[in-house]
């Protein structure tokens, strides 16, 4: 007989309420000793946990907002949240400076001082009070602040170096794209030894930043780009090979960005933190779209 067959011999297969009805009641069907009926109610609980168990594995898998936890997928939609900031304000930016060209031939300088003087008091402010508390606010301000900043210097040197602006994209996303891909198959890795090398190099580029803006200042050298044009190693400006060696300086920088967001991750860091993997990332991005729009002006005016 079928109910002679041990792969039915499981209560999920059984109806309590036929066996209940049964002709003859419970003692007819067989299940009417104690023991008996014990044994149906523990083996009817355990195919309730299995159930449930199983519900659980089918059930998609917990995310950020349930877990409050940081995961790659959610700092990857907030920093694509802060890029669209970004983007809107260096639009404005963009119209701004290139407003006055039509009746007075220049263009206006306020957005862009008002972006770069706006975004560094931001930046400070979250780098020195991240510690305590995240405040997405502050980083949304930031983001609008830098797109005011990228718009206005985009327009002036596309007004001076038409296409220009294109080139830089193109060949800020070909970086951030490498790098991202090298990171992801793991070929590319943060290191301790890299990581200092950066550090020096980096204090080593501030310093000759500091140095060619005063010389620049105080009328040393009237080149559009000071020593970055102005000096010359084997014919080639130095500013070009500076320019490279920044380049490969923001790309390791991401690298260290991407570091900081898997660690963070791989700690169980609360969600808020994703804001300032977005953050980390868009500064670094800022600067190296900065630095490849003027290596490019500088190859085009030699």
């Amino acid at each position: 007989m079928a109910l002679n067959n041990p792969a039915f011999n499981n209560p999920a297969f059984q109806d309590q309420r036929a066996v209940q009805t049964y002709p003859g009641g419970a003692q007819a069907a067989n299940l009417g000793t104690p023991a008996q009926a014990s044994t149906a109610r523990y083996a009817a609980t355990d195919a309730a946990a299995q159930a449930n168990l199983e519900g659980m594995y089918a059930a998609p898998p917990a995310g950020a907002r349930e877990t409050d936890r940081m995961t790659v997928e959610d700092t990857v939609w907030k920093t694509a949240g802060l890029f669209a900031v970004l983007l809107v304000t260096a639009v404005a930016g963009w119209m701004w400076t290139m407003a006055p060209v039509a009746s007075t031939g220049t263009v206006s300088a306020l957005p862009w001082i008002i972006g770069a003087l706006g975004g560094f008091i931001l930046s400070m402010v979250v780098i020195f009070t991240s510690r305590k508390k995240v405040r997405p606010a502050l980083i949304f301000g930031y983001a609008a602040f830098e797109g005011l900043f990228v718009g206005g210097i985009s327009a002036f040197f596309e007004l001076l170096y038409p296409g220009i602006v294109i080139q830089a994209t193109l060949g800020t996303f070909a970086v951030v794209g490498v790098t991202l891909a090298l990171f992801a198959s793991g070929k590319v890795r943060a290191s301790k030894r890299a990581t200092k090398i950066f550090m020096v190099a980096m204090v080593g580029y501030l310093v000759f930043s500091l140095v060619n803006v005063g010389l620049m200042f105080f009328g040393v050298t009237d080149s559009a780009f000071g020593l970055r044009s102005d000096v010359q190693i084997m014919g080639i400006p130095l500013g070009l090979i500076i320019g490279v060696l920044v380049v490969i300086m923001a790309a390791y920088s991401l690298v260290l960005d991407f570091d900081m967001i898997q660690q963070g991750v791989r700690n169980g860091a609360p969600r808020q933190y994703g804001w300032l993997g977005g953050f980390g990332i868009m500064v670094t991005v800022v600067w190296l779209y900065i630095e490849i729009l003027r290596i490019i002006a500088i190859v085009r005016s030699n």
